[in-house]
């Protein structure tokens, strides 16, 4: 287990649900080289979206940028 804060993740870049969080849905502590960041992400409360639905290109349209940042990044 590595800690972070208040956290505990089962490894580095490996996502988990935070459902007592106010805002977001999950969060992950990403780690890119020996760059670690804790990326918190998703809105509480909303279900994801299937790929190639419309509203899932409209997200990766609005995030391209972010998207392209790689794991670093809420949107990848």
């Amino acid at each position: 287990m590595i800690k972070r804060g208040s956290e505990e993740f089962s490894g580095y870049n490996k996502p988990k649900a935070t459902p007592k969080h106010p805002t977001k849905s999950h969060a992950v502590l990403a780690k890119e080289g020996d760059t670690v960041k804790l990326i918190r992400f998703g809105q509480q409360g909303v279900e994801g979206s299937p790929d190639g639905s419309a509203r899932n290109e409209a997200f990766k349209a609005r995030h391209a940028k972010n998207i392209d940042k790689g794991k670093m990044s809420a949107a990848y």
